[in-house]
């Protein structure tokens, strides 16, 4: 009986450990589809609302959640205080706790930001340009990251299943 018990535990801890990660694969792809959604909405308030990017950025954060929603409104916040930081720093300032939240890999989160380092430019086109790279480059990586996590995903819940069969082979 105790045995039976506990080999359904290690069972289950195995299979949770293979979703835990599959998870996690999930997770990466869904983070990245909301930064390239903040681009895109970034993109349109630069196109067609012909605000700067302190004001795209208060636009925007009304229509999203936190903690994005908050950083984006401080970046406005301090811009108007004009206290002589370039937009890109205090982008990367304030964008740094919400993007540590997230489980993504750091050239992510330097593709995500790149484009405010790029934001110099006095014209609306360049800057609509160096957000459009950004989106590309998060799209590009978003489809890859879709093809290789339909195998991987598979293949992690199949073999926290598979290891705990084979604890309990083991063990018994």
């Amino acid at each position: 009986m105790l045995r039976g018990v506990g080999g359904v535990m290690i069972f289950a801890g195995c299979l949770g450990l293979g979703m835990w990660y599959r998870g996690q694969l999930l997770g990466r792809v869904r983070a990245l589809r909301q930064l390239k959604t903040i681009l895109e909405l970034l993109a349109g308030e630069v196109r067609y609302g012909r605000a700067t990017l302190p004001e795209s950025c208060r636009n925007v954060a009304a229509r999203l959640e936190p903690p994005f929603a908050g950083a984006l409104r401080s970046i406005d916040s301090v811009m108007k205080e004009n206290t002589g930081e370039s937009f890109a720093g205090v982008f990367r300032d304030r964008m740094r706790e919400p993007l540590a939240a997230l489980p993504l890999k750091e050239e992510d989160r330097e593709a995500f930001l790149q484009f405010a380092s790029e934001s110099g430019y006095m014209d609306g086109q360049m800057q609509l340009r160096a957000i459009e790279r950004s989106e590309e480059l998060m799209a590009g990586t978003v489809e890859k990251l879709e093809r290789e996590n339909t195998e991987k995903c598979r293949m992690a819940v199949g073999l926290g299943a598979m290891g705990g069969l084979l604890l309990i082979l083991v063990l018994w």
